[in-house]
């Protein structure tokens, strides 16, 4: 019962000792349309509810900052008696997600529809509902709310960028080394054939061969010659800046997809860096792997095609900036992580001058190493992060150095000129 339903039952309440004290019929007829409104409002409100079926759609469990998220909603009424009005609530954490509406004259079995689109202005894991149905009487006297409890979780990859390139330097084994293993995977690297036994796929079947022998023969392939890249990203407590007040702003959905900014944010930066560098080397069907040490450690072993990409941005959304470790630590615990010939990518807003020996130890060992510094100067930070990569990069790595504002595509597809390096030290 609403504060607006007890006022009535009050009136109703005081018409009928007044009624009853001065013995006029107006305030009893008074009193019975008071309790008659009431009744009727109780009756109506106790089916406005009733009968009504909610459900709730997303087109994909998986969007991408910057671009549109869809959901439908589908209100039916299988009930005889049509609604006046219904108010669906959205619980749901997805920021910007603005599903609530209301629906006015669903008749007898009928059925609305709603498409809602948003834009995802933020990385991370969302829920979807729960929902709340609202309906009542015309009054407004006895809400009615039924909540549909069922929930979805919706991961929002990060914002990527297409690159044009990310040259890796050479190191000892520029190209990899033929690793002369067998491998049940199909590689461009035939090795021989072999009878065919139960179980290989009939795509290695080798024709030529079994033409010319009269039996099934299959082809035998070798690993991968290319190195695996491997993506570090620092995701310490200590090294994360972020200007004040700087989220991604809101946009409207006249043109999709709307041009999202980063938070001016170290984190976001290097997620949408590692981001942007799996999608390129996956899309020239290279192996990526990727670690970071938040809150949990995040080891995914380097592989290829369109799995790997789904695995790997979806870990880089959800990863957070608490991590206790610095990135030399985790270099020096994680070492064993990376085979020889592997090359190594380092994102990192951190300015610590140890960064380079240990980074320069994998350069030792045959491992291409590249550094992506994110200079923590513009982020509200110390400075430093010119002059660290002006020392990594007269230590022989290749560097890129990224600062607030820069266009990621164009910072991590060029490398860092020595003079600029120099200047900006």
């Amino acid at each position: 019962m609403t504060s607006r339903a007890q006022v009535v039952a009050a009136l109703c309440v005081l018409c009928t000792l007044i009624g009853l004290a001065t013995g006029r019929g107006m305030f009893f007829n008074l009193a019975y349309l008071w309790g008659g409104l009431l009744v009727l409002a109780y009756a109506w409100s106790r089916s406005a509810v009733s009968g009504v079926h909610l459900t709730r759609q997303p087109r994909s469990l998986r969007a991408q900052v910057g671009r549109a998220f869809e959901e439908s909603f589908t209100v039916q009424n299988h009930s005889r008696i049509g609604k006046v009005w219904l108010e669906i609530r959205d619980r749901s954490t997805l920021p910007d997600h603005r599903a609530s509406s209301v629906i006015l004259g669903l008749g007898s079995h009928r059925e609305r529809s709603l498409l809602v689109r948003t834009i995802c202005p933020r990385r991370g894991r969302f829920r979807l509902g729960p929902t709340e149905l609202v309906g009542g009487d015309p009054f407004g006297l006895f809400p009615v709310t039924r909540v549909v409890a069922q929930t979805q979780q919706v991961v929002v990859l990060p914002m990527t960028s297409p690159l044009a390139g990310f040259a890796l330097p050479h190191g000892r084994l520029p190209g990899g080394d033929a690793l002369m293993e067998r491998t049940h995977q199909i590689t461009p690297n035939a090795a021989g054939v072999r009878d065919y036994m139960p179980g290989d796929s009939y795509s290695r079947i080798h024709w030529r061969s079994t033409a010319r022998r009269g039996r099934l023969i299959v082809k035998e392939f070798e690993l991968d010659p290319l190195a695996d890249i491997w993506i570090v990203l620092d995701v310490a407590a200590d090294v994360q800046f972020a200007l004040e007040g700087s989220q991604a702003p809101r946009k409207q959905l006249s043109v999709l997809p709307a041009r999202i900014s980063l938070p001016a944010s170290t984190l976001e930066y290097g997620v949408a860096a590692a981001a942007s560098l799996v999608v390129h080397f996956l899309q020239h069907d290279r192996s990526v792997g990727l670690l970071a040490h938040g809150r949990t450690r995040a080891v995914i072993q380097p592989d290829r095609g369109a799995p790997q990409v789904i695995r790997l941005l979806e870990t880089l959304a959800v990863l957070d900036g608490d991590g206790p470790l610095d990135l030399e630590s985790v270099l020096r615990i994680e070492a064993t992580q990376f085979p020889r010939g592997a090359a190594v990518i380092l994102i990192t807003p951190s300015i610590s001058p140890a960064l380079v020996p240990a980074a320069g130890q994998f350069k030792r060992r045959g491992l291409p190493t590249a550094l992506v510094v994110l200079d923590q100067e513009s982020f509200g930070g110390a400075a430093g992060g010119a002059g660290l990569a002006a020392a990594a990069q007269h230590a022989g790595l290749s560097v890129r150095l990224v600062r607030c504002g820069d266009s990621l595509a164009a910072a991590l597809s060029s490398g860092v000129q020595p003079g600029v390096v120099a200047a900006a030290a």
